[in-house]
């Protein structure tokens, strides 16, 4: 299992904090105006809008604040100019980076990421370095009460590849761009639902097996995160899960 999935696992059990929540919306809101300048305004004519909106309504964000990005995209509201890149790097140990940025200014948001790496231990990498080891998957995660055989026929039924034991909760997998039509039909067949994302996953997993080299991992894989431009960190980490509970305790 990729260090990403199971650190978000991790975050989603601790609970978000109101102010996380508040960073989580603003990041949404901007990946739906871009989405609505580059494809329109229309849900059901722009595939990547409607990803957006998806997202945006796993995450509970209200039709207002929506509607508010889309108009802001399309021009009926002001909005700023973004600009969409893939920073590549390393963490301490080796461990590959994918840092997934909106921007409205290159230059500033190129020199706080570099200086996460520096400031924490980790390297910037050319283009390309790392992204070839990764692919995007869709990943739903169900309570962990579900009943297996249940949730396995529903899940499969409607096209997930595969549902796996999360230690706690249920990974339900699968290809990214069914990931909210699949989040859906589980919620209509009575299972909860507790998130749904399509983040980007590597097969080349990096062991990370001290608590004191995974603090050092996720420390700077959360300063990414805190960035306002940031929208998403992928990594190719991989951590025993006792080890994952106390590093991020």
């Amino acid at each position: 299992m990729s260090g990403h999935s199971k650190w978000a696992t991790i975050k989603h059990k601790k609970g978000a904090a109101d102010k996380a929540r508040g960073k989580l919306f603003a990041k949404i809101a901007r990946q739906i105006e871009v989405a609505a300048k580059a494809g329109g305004g229309d849900i059901d004519a722009n595939p990547t809008l409607r990803t957006a909106v998806s997202k945006a309504r796993a995450a509970r964000m209200t039709n207002d604040a929506v509607d508010r990005a889309i108009k802001r995209g399309t021009g009926e509201a002001g909005a700023e100019t973004y600009e969409s890149i893939m920073y590549e790097g390393y963490a301490p140990g080796g461990v590959a980076l994918l840092i997934d940025v909106l921007t409205d200014n290159r230059n500033r948001t190129g020199a706080e990421v570099r200086a996460i790496f520096s400031k924490l231990g980790g390297s910037m990498a050319e283009p390309g370095a790392v992204g070839w080891q990764f692919s995007r998957r869709g990943v739903i995660i169900v309570d962990g009460a579900a009943d297996e055989e249940s949730l396995m026929m529903t899940a499969i039924d409607a096209g997930a590849d595969d549902v796996v034991n999360d230690g706690g909760a249920w990974r339900v997998m699968s290809e990214p761009s069914i990931a909210y039509e699949l989040k859906d039909a589980l919620e209509a067949a009575g299972f909860t639902v507790e998130s749904a994302d399509t983040p980007m996953f590597s097969e080349n997993l990096v062991p990370v097996t001290s608590v004191e080299d995974a603090r050092k991992v996720l420390r700077i894989v959360e300063a990414m995160e805190d960035n306002d431009d940031v929208q998403d960190v992928y990594s190719n980490f991989d951590i025993a899960d006792e080890v994952m509970e106390a590093a991020a305790g």
